[in-house]
């Protein structure tokens, strides 16, 4: 019907003879052409000065019915652009969300990592200090050792030296 742009031509055209206008290049819908057919005035057929008031009555009639129907079909264009509109931001937002939990899945991730790394590296300091630790043990217990020896044997030294004294007293 002409939406959407198109070029199509609307002609009227009188029929002089039978009283009837000719509209060519018009689409019309049943219910604009039952409403044509139904008689205007109970009289019957009308007379050409009534027929030429008729004819502006029925362009008038037809512009306004091209007019309403143009309007339903920018209408439904326009809800169904708004639809795809709605379809696409869902998706665009959908999109949106999966990369976000991609990437906070990844820097989670990451997170968990660097923990298990650090937990790690705290295990092997500490074995590493507890065999530090075991070491310097065992080398004061030698140390003791060492010294409780030396210590016995500067006590079976001096003991010549001190027995004469301990009988005196």
């Amino acid at each position: 019907m002409g939406g959407g742009g198109s070029t199509r031509r609307v002609t009227f055209e009188a029929d002089e003879n039978e009283n009837i206008t000719v509209v060519k290049g018009v689409r019309l819908s049943d219910s604009v052409i039952d409403r044509m057919k139904e008689p205007s005035s109970p009289g019957g057929r009308q007379q050409r000065g009534a027929g030429a008031v008729n004819d502006e009555e029925l362009k008038k009639r037809i512009a306004e019915e091209l007019a309403l129907e143009r309007a339903r079909r920018d209408s439904e264009a326009q809800k169904r652009r708004l639809k795809q509109e709605q379809m696409y931001v869902r998706d665009e937002f959908g999109k949106l969300l999966e990369q976000e939990r991609i990437s906070s899945n990844e820097h989670l991730t990451r997170a968990i990592l660097r923990e298990r790394a650090a937990t790690e590296e705290e295990r092997q300091k500490a074995q590493r200090f507890a065999r530090q630790l075991e070491e310097k043990d065992r080398e004061l217990k030698k140390h003791d050792a060492y010294y409780k020896e030396q210590l016995a044997r500067l006590e079976e030294r001096v003991k010549p030296f001190f027995s004469p004294f301990n009988e005196h007293f």
